[in-house]
C-alpha cells in the first residue's frame, strides 16, 4: 500500500474554501506543520484571528478531507491564530504589548448606542470564552460601568503600580468612571489625553485576544491621541439611519483614514423596530438606509441592530441575542480579512477639469469633476427618508474642481472641493460607473 505524504494531505484540504476570500486554505497558507505517523496525520491550521467563526466548520471540514485519503486514519487537527507583530510604536512599559488586536468602537457622534454596541460585542467574545477587555475612553460621559451595573467600586494597582481592571463575566473592563464615581470631570484637554493614556497603557490587561476601545463621541484631540498611540487592527462605526448621524459617519471615516486605521465596516444601531404583536419591521428613519449606508461610504454594513429591550438592560452576563451573535462573528471576520488583504491604493490626479485614478493592474479611470461633485450621495445631497437627490446641477458652480482628495483603503477616495464640501465619500464602485457611464 502506497504510503501517504505531505502533498497528499495539501492537496486534499485545498478543498477547503475560505468564505471571505474565496481562495483555500492551501493557497491561504493556513496549513502548518504537518506530520504524517504511520496511518495518523497531524497538522496545525493557522487562522488570522483566534475567535474566526469558522474555525469549527475548517476543522471538521479537514479531519473528513484527511481521513479520506487512503492510508490514513487518524487525523489531529490544532487550530491556531496567527500572532501579530509587536507594535513598535508602544514604549516597553505600556501593558497593551500583550494584546494581539485592539478594535475602536467609534461613532464621532453621541446619542447613537456607541458604548453599548462595544459592550455587547465584548461581553459576547468573554463569553465564547476568549480573553477580552474593555476600556471606556469617554471621560466626560463614561457609560460602561452602568451598562454592566458595575457601581461604588474601589480601583486598585499591583506592585507594577497598574491599574488592575475589573472583571465581570470573564470579561476585563476598564473606565474612568471607575475613578471619578458620580462626580463630574472637569478637566482641559491636555489633562484629559492624560488620563486616557493612563487607563489605555497601565491598566493590567494581561493577555488579551481582543481589546474594544469604546472612543469618545467626535474627532478631537482625545480621538487623535489613541489612534496615534495604540496599534489599533481596526475600527468599527457605529450610526443610526439619520441624517445628522450618517453626516458624522463621514468624519470617522475620514479621520481613521487619516491616521492608517482600517475601516473594518458600520453597524447601523436603532436601524428599526421589531413589534411584538405583528413581528413586522417598522423602518422608523426609513427602509433604504442600509443600501443608502453601502452606496454611501463603499464599506461593508456589518449588522443592523434593531431597538430591542436587550439593548437597553444592564449586561447580565446572558449570551446576546442571534443579532448581537452575528454582529460579533461579522466584526471578526472583517478583522481577519483585513489582516491578509493588502491595501491596494490607486494612484491620484487630478487638475481643473478631472481626477483620474490609476491601479498598478494597469486599470485607470478618469471622470469629470462636475459628474464626480453632482453624484456625491452625502446627507447634504441626498434627502435621507425618500432617497431624492437634492443637489441640483445649478449650485454646481463652472469651475468645480477638487482642492485635496484621500485614499480611503481599498474602498473610496474623499475629496475638498474648491466650493466647500467636503462630507462627500466617493467609493470605486461608483467612480467606474460614472466613467463608463460618460463613454456610453
Amino acid at each position: 500500500m502506497r504510503t501517504p505524504t505531505q502533498d497528499d494531505i495539501l492537496r486534499a484540504l485545498r478543498g477547503i474554501i475560505d468564505p471571505d476570500f474565496n481562495k483555500d486554505i492551501v493557497t491561504l497558507g493556513f496549513v502548518k506543520n504537518i506530520r504524517i505517523d504511520g496511518d495518523k496525520a497531524a497538522f496545525d491550521i493557522e487562522l488570522t484571528t483566534p475567535a474566526c467563526p469558522v474555525k469549527d466548520s475548517f476543522r471538521r471540514q479537514a479531519e473528513e478531507a484527511v481521513k479520506s485519503i487512503q492510508g490514513i486514519n487518524q487525523v489531529f487537527v490544532t487550530m491556531t491564530s496567527a500572532k501579530r507583530p509587536q507594535p513598535q510604536s508602544l514604549h516597553a512599559q505600556s501593558a497593551l504589548r500583550s494584546v494581539q488586536s485592539i478594535i475602536a468602537i467609534s461613532s464621532c457622534k453621541g446619542g447613537v448606542g456607541k458604548s453599548t454596541v462595544a459592550a455587547h460585542l465584548a461581553a459576547e467574545l468573554a463569553a465564547r470564552g476568549f480573553r477580552v477587555g474593555l476600556c471606556d475612553t469617554d471621560i466626560y460621559g463614561p457609560s460602561i460601568p452602568s451598562l454592566f451595573n458595575i457601581n461604588n467600586v474601589t480601583i486598585t494597582t499591583n506592585a507594577q503600580r497598574q491599574l488592575i481592571p475589573v472583571e465581570k463575566n470573564g470579561l476585563k473592563i476598564m473606565s474612568f468612571g471607575f475613578l471619578i464615581g458620580d462626580a463630574p470631570a472637569v478637566m482641559r484637554g491636555p489633562i484629559v489625553s492624560q488620563y486616557i493614556q493612563q487607563i489605555l497603557h497601565n491598566t493590567a490587561w494581561g493577555e488579551l485576544d481582543y481589546l474594544f476601545i469604546d472612543m469618545p463621541p467626535g474627532t478631537g484631540d482625545v480621538q487623535l491621541t489613541i489612534t496615534q498611540t495604540v496599534q489599533l487592527a481596526g475600527a468599527v462605526i457605529v450610526t443610526t439611519p439619520q441624517t445628522l448621524s450618517l453626516i458624522d459617519v463621514t468624519r470617522g471615516i475620514l479621520m481613521f483614514e487619516k491616521v492608517n486605521v482600517p475601516i473594518l465596516g458600520l453597524i447601523e444601531n436603532m436601524s428599526y423596530f421589531l413589534c411584538d404583536r405583528c413581528e413586522h419591521k417598522h423602518y422608523i428613519f426609513g427602509e433604504n438606509s442600509s443600501r443608502a449606508l453601502n452606496e454611501r461610504f463603499g464599506i461593508e454594513l456589518l449588522a443592523e441592530l434593531p431597538l430591542m429591550k436587550k439593548m437597553i438592560a444592564p449586561l447580565d452576563g446572558s449570551r446576546g441575542n442571534d443579532l448581537i451573535r452575528q454582529a460579533a462573528d461579522k466584526v471578526i471576520m472583517a478583522l481577519g480579512k483585513n489582516s491578509i488583504e493588502q491595501k491596494q491604493a490607486p494612484e491620484v490626479k487630478m487638475d481643473k477639469n478631472a481626477i483620474t485614478l490609476h491601479w498598478t493592474n494597469g486599470d485607470t479611470v478618469t471622470v469629470t469633476n462636475r459628474d464626480l461633485r453632482l453624484s456625491c450621495q452625502c446627507a447634504l445631497c441626498v434627502n435621507e427618508m425618500t432617497g431624492e437627490k437634492q443637489l441640483t446641477e445649478e449650485a454646481v458652480k463652472p469651475d468645480i474642481a477638487a482642492k485635496e482628495v484621500i485614499v480611503l483603503g481599498n474602498y473610496a477616495i474623499g475629496i475638498t472641493w474648491n466650493d466647500g464640501h467636503s462630507s462627500g465619500i466617493y467609493p470605486y464602485k461608483n467612480i467606474r460607473k460614472l466613467a463608463h457611464a460618460a463613454k456610453t
